[in-house]
């Protein structure tokens, strides 16, 4: 049985506390400032008392250790990048105040107290963000484990404002997506300088693949008769695996593109009989050598051209990603077109990063939705036709002059 008691009783004076048993039986004792914390305390400890926790993991488990055990189950299903991000920042950020501490003592008020630190160490919004959700996921497997019936770290993102409205993330989206005319500069100049980088940055600004996919191309995949590319695998850090989606899609291949890649594959068989190799490469995008394409090398490949092409340098590759998406919507296509092609997971997702370049519609719209015909009729009953006056008229009697005009 759980139960808040005054301090005074056990020799705390000013302080309250809450007498319970935890989940294998021993009596606690916690102690806190105010009785409405002492509330939040109970609880949590009635929650974990109604789950009756069985963890199959030691219950006095600490952050260190168990982050071992998760972190053997994350490699299993994240990407290697999205895994080496958390390792680092786990190493860096999270480990150094909270390895030690066992994880059912953790307090939502001391999680939150080391992330309003971060900030005000100057770490960016962005940063801090990351780092909650990296161990807000640690805990809520700890949840899955039975250590702990409720996680601490659960909506502390909207108390701090971590999270981004939608509008702050279109700004930054609209920022970082080319125009059409800025996209015809850097085109151009990758083509008259001769430089790397030309079909690989038209097939990714035409197509809106993400840097990993486009360098994970096979030629098997591409179908130029049919104007199709078939988006089968991604290689990121030098790893190959799946698209982010986790599966892969089809993509529609414009006519402009698809001209761009014949010439590419001429080119690489050229390339390939003059270098005594014989056989092209069996990826698109590749080294001399054969082998694919490094996202370094393509980075360092866009930035000289924009340099080139005298365009922002805050501009990426993954610019070209966000230039197809929006130049589609500014023409009128359809958002879940545009979400198949681009391979997110809901149409939401779509809506929310490129909503700013929707169509607002127009006030005619809706008489499109009129009868043709002209007919005015609605569940049999003629519609009431508005009786025209003019604003500057001035009618003394109207009962009068609607009687006179019937006689």
């Amino acid at each position: 049985m759980a139960k808040i008691i005054k301090g005074e009783s056990r020799g705390r004076p000013g302080r309250w506390l809450v007498d319970y048993y935890d989940a294998a039986g021993k009596r606690r004792l916690a102690t806190t400032q105010t009785r409405d914390e002492a509330k939040i305390v109970l609880e949590r400890v009635l929650g974990e008392a109604r789950q009756q926790l069985r963890p199959v993991v030691d219950p006095n488990i600490t952050v260190g250790s168990y982050s071992e055990r998760w972190f053997s189950q994350v490699e299993v299903t994240a990407k290697p990048g999205t895994l080496e991000s958390y390792k680092q920042n786990y190493r860096l950020h999270i480990a150094p105040t909270f390895s030690a501490h066992k994880i059912r003592s953790l307090h939502r008020a001391q999680i939150r107290q080391w992330l309003v630190e971060r900030l005000q160490a100057q770490a960016s919004r962005g940063t801090v963000k990351l780092l909650l959700a990296i161990f807000r996921t640690l805990l809520s497997a700890a949840v899955m484990d039975g250590v702990i019936a409720v996680n601490p770290a659960a909506g502390l993102g909207r108390q701090l404002k971590l999270v981004q409205n939608v509008k702050a993330h279109q700004d930054k989206v609209e920022a970082k997506a080319l125009s059409r005319e800025q996209l015809s500069k850097l085109l151009d100049w990758c083509e008259t300088a001769s430089a790397v980088g030309y079909t690989l940055f038209l097939v990714m600004a035409r197509t809106g693949l993400r840097i990993s996919e486009a360098i994970g191309l096979e030629w098997k995949d591409i179908d130029i008769a049919g104007r199709e590319i078939r988006v089968a695998r991604a290689i990121s850090h030098g790893r190959l695996g799946t698209p982010k989606s986790g599966h892969g899609r089809l993509v529609d291949l414009s006519d402009q593109t698809a001209e761009a890649l014949q010439r590419h594959l001429i080119e690489q068989k050229k390339a390939a009989l003059v270098s005594g190799r014989g056989a092209v490469s069996q990826w698109v995008f590749s080294t001399e050598d054969g082998r694919p394409a490094t996202e370094d090398r393509i980075r360092r490949a866009f930035a000289r051209a924009l340099a080139g092409a005298g365009l922002p340098g805050h501009l990426t590759v993954h610019s070209l990603r966000h230039t197809f998406a929006s130049l589609l919507l500014q023409q009128g296509e359809s958002p879940a077109y545009v979400q198949r092609q681009l391979g997110h997971a809901s149409i939401q997702l779509t809506v929310d990063t490129y909503g700013r370049w929707l169509p607002a519609g127009n006030k005619a719209a809706v008489n499109r939705l009129d009868d043709q015909g002209g007919s005015r009729m609605v569940t049999g009953r003629p519609l009431r036709r508005p009786i025209p006056v003019e604003v500057s008229e001035t009618i003394e009697n109207p009962c009068a002059a609607s009687y006179n005009g019937r006689a």
